[in-house]
């Protein structure tokens, strides 16, 4: 597990020995999977275990603002994101 960042109080990882789709682990109270290329090519919330509403919306904004970045830091410990 990298922590790739850090803000707004949550921590964003990715796994070294995790798997596709691109996606990153947020932890806060709890912790949430967002998918950085959903359906419609935007994060996605995948799930979420303990975080409030408010926190899971701080953490898609985070990721959202932050994806491009995201996606190279996946990009660059798995490979291509498609």
């Amino acid at each position: 597990m990298v922590t790739v960042l850090r803000a707004d109080g949550l921590r964003v990882v990715i796994y070294l020995n995790d798997h596709a789709p691109a996606h990153v682990h947020v932890f806060g109270d709890g912790e949430a999977k967002i998918d950085l290329l959903g359906p419609n090519g935007v994060p996605e919330v995948v799930w979420a275990d303990g975080m409030t509403r408010g926190e899971v919306r701080r953490a898609m904004r985070l990721v959202t603002l932050t994806r491009e970045i995201l996606l190279h830091r996946w990009e660059k410990f798995h490979g291509r994101t498609h």
